[in-house]
This record gives structure tokens, C-alpha cells and sequence, in this order.
């Protein structure tokens, strides 16, 4: 399968479109239709994170592997807050700098500008309905972006990676690589926004370990199919997938 192809069934077309209409202007319309924004129509409070943990960070940094195969068992809601809190939740809120959008983070930022964004793509989540959500670290809640289940889609847009479709849900990273560049020049693009992805996506493999969980970043993937099935606004790129989900019982 080609990125168009990936593209067109990730947008909802048959295979017979696709391969009709995978072209580049097609994709440009496409694309075209993601959004600016993200109204916040339906938002779901996230529990209160842990400060605490009963494993230490030496255990957690011992045994973190990454795993692509997860027990036919859902996450919950207090699952997914403790992830995204440990990916990019604020320690320090600083009111009155917009560049913080609500503070300083579990994860360092060159200059503290923060261009990562973090979806979650959730199937199999207690008390959490099958769709993508945009995270907010100001108020760490999640604000629906399109429901349902959509790890079908994101599974064909990561060339149909099993574990993708399999996880009860994904994390997926993008950057606003605007808010770097505009201080850094072209290092905020080549570095300093790849740097701000490894120390927040270390922290994901960190928590998983202490919660029991499994995950693996995934780079993998057709940028425009990705785009398109989280419904991303357009100034957005996609940087990372990582499917969680819980560690399968072995023999």
C-alpha cells in the first residue's frame, strides 16, 4: 500500500476511490479539510494524577522495554490521566505567559515553548467513549475531536501495525513546529522539537513501567493519513504513535 492509498481509506473512501483519486491535488483538498482549531463542544475531566508511585524510577528505568503486544484488557480513565500528566502535564502553573499554556511541565521544552500537542485514540478505555481527544495540560482534561473507535484507521495509516489496532488506546504526538522556529530558526525545527519529543516520550515508557502497562513508539507511519484520522489542525505535524496497553500475562 502506498501513502496515498493510506491516505484516501484513512479519509473514509473504498479502495476502488483511492486508487482512482490518489493523487496530489486530491490530497491537498483533503487536507484541506482538517480544522484550525478544536472547539472545546464535549470535554471530559481527567482524574487528579498520582504524585507518588509504589516503584521506583530505578526499577522502572531496569525493565522499560518497548512492547507491541497488550492483554485483550481495557484501560481506564485514571490509566490515561497518570500517561498524559507524566507526557506533558503541568508541575508549576504560571498564569499570565501564553507561551506556557498553563505552566511549566513534567518534560523540559527548549525555551519553555512547548510545541507538542498529544492526542489520545481510545477503543477499549473505562468510562472513556471510543474516539480521538485532544489533551489539555492547562487543564488537564481531554476535548473530543471525533468519535469513535478510530484505531482501525490509525492502524492502516502506521501500515497496518497489529499493535496499533490492537492497544485500547494510542497516544499520538504532533508539533506546532511554528512556535520553536519563530525563536530558534531552523534548530528549533531539526532539534530542538525532536529533543522536547524523546524527554516526553521517555516519561510515557517511565509511567507505563510503573503502572503495569506496555507501550512502543512508533515513527512509522504516512504523515497525511495520520494527520487525517486524528482530525489534527493544520499547522500540525505527526511525530510519534504509541499504542499502551497491559502488559499480557507469559507462561
Amino acid at each position: 500500500m502506498n501513502q496515498f492509498t493510506a491516505l484516501f481509506l484513512c479519509a473514509g473512501l473504498t479502495g476502488a476511490s483511492a486508487a482512482g483519486n490518489a493523487d496530489a491535488h486530491s490530497r491537498d483538498s483533503l487536507l484541506e479539510t482538517l480544522p484550525d482549531s478544536h472547539p472545546a463542544t464535549t470535554v471530559v475531566k481527567l482524574p487528579d494524577p498520582a504524585r507518588d508511585g509504589k516503584v521506583s524510577v530505578e526499577k522502572t528505568m531496569a525493565e522499560r522495554r518497548s512492547v507491541r503486544e497488550y492483554a485483550n484488557a481495557p484501560l481506564n480513565l485514571a490509566d490515561i490521566s497518570q500517561l498524559l500528566w507524566a507526557a506533558y502535564g503541568v508541575t508549576q502553573p504560571v498564569p499570565g505567559v501564553p507561551q506556557l499554556r498553563g505552566g511549566l511541565r513534567t518534560a523540559p521544552s527548549a525555551g519553555a515553548l512547548y510545541p507538542l500537542e498529544l492526542y489520545v485514540v481510545a477503543g477499549n478505555v473505562t468510562d472513556l467513549a471510543p474516539g480521538v481527544y485532544r489533551y489539555r495540560p492547562e487543564t488537564h482534561d481531554l476535548v473530543l475531536v471525533a468519535a469513535g473507535d478510530k484505531r482501525p484507521a490509525l492502524s492502516l495509516a502506521a501500515a497496518s501495525q497489529t499493535c496499533v489496532r490492537d492497544a485500547p488506546a494510542s497516544i499520538v504526538y504532533s508539533a506546532v513546529f511554528s512556535r520553536n522556529t519563530g525563536k530558534y530558526g531552523s534548530r528549533g525545527r531539526e532539534r530542538y522539537v525532536c529533543m522536547d519529543l524523546g524527554h516526553s516520550a521517555e516519561n510515557v515508557y517511565l509511567q507505563c513501567g510503573s503502572l503495569g502497562l506496555g507501550t512502543c513508539a512508533i515513527g512509522a507511519f504516512y504523515d497525511d493519513a495520520v494527520k487525517l484520522t486524528v482530525r489534527m489542525t493544520k499547522p500540525e505535524e505527526p511525530l510519534y504513535i504509541m499504542p499502551v496497553g497491559r502488559l499480557p500475562k507469559r507462561d
